[in-house]
């Protein structure tokens, strides 16, 4: 039997890093929910890992009401009190209030731009770059200034260029990667 090629950060324990990295990472999103999603848990990684925000997506979808974007835009401090206390997920104040703040800017930019997917996508002309053994870019560069000079937070140019890799701009597997080609 042919032992499948995955990229070499692939935590082979871990199921879920697994079906992520074989039915998720690195294909091209288009759908603005989707990627108001990546950028929201995306967001919580900052100074962590990634298999540890992986590991608490189910749990940050049920206590995010689903990445339903006006819902966040609302969160009070009675909502900000749950999620700090919902021992599921990860509870950093800054983050989530950030996250919060970003929907609002999220919103913004789909007005400004008819969608986030157009917004996000007209930095490669629509085009999927591929680069490996790298964690920023000038195009990951580019893009955190744009964001933060929009007010977003927890957007440094590690995270987008994680970001990018995670909804398909940037096309990261390996060489030796089966899905390197999708």
């Amino acid at each position: 039997m042919n032992k499948i090629k995955r990229c070499k950060w692939v935590n082979m324990s871990n199921p879920l890093y697994i079906k992520y990295h074989d039915e998720e990472w690195g294909i091209p999103v288009y759908d603005d929910h989707k990627l108001f999603e990546m950028l929201i848990l995306e967001s919580f990684q900052a100074g962590l890992s990634w298999e540890c925000v992986l590991n608490k997506k189910e749990d940050f979808e049920e206590a995010y009401d689903n990445f339903d974007i006006d819902k966040i835009c609302n969160y009070d401090d009675t909502k900000i009190n749950e999620l700090l206390n919902n021992k599921n997920i990860i509870r950093n104040k800054l983050k989530i209030n950030a996250s919060i703040n970003n929907s609002k800017i999220f919103k913004e930019i789909q007005k400004e731009y008819g969608s986030f997917s157009n917004y996000i996508w007209k930095f490669t002309n629509n085009k999927v770059i591929y680069e490996v053994g790298v964690t920023n870019s000038k195009l990951s560069d580019t893009i955190s200034e744009d964001l933060k000079r929009r007010g977003m937070k927890f957007v440094g140019t590690t995270i987008i260029y994680s970001y990018l890799q995670a909804v398909g701009i940037i096309n990261s597997h390996d060489n030796e990667c089966m899905f390197k080609g999708r």
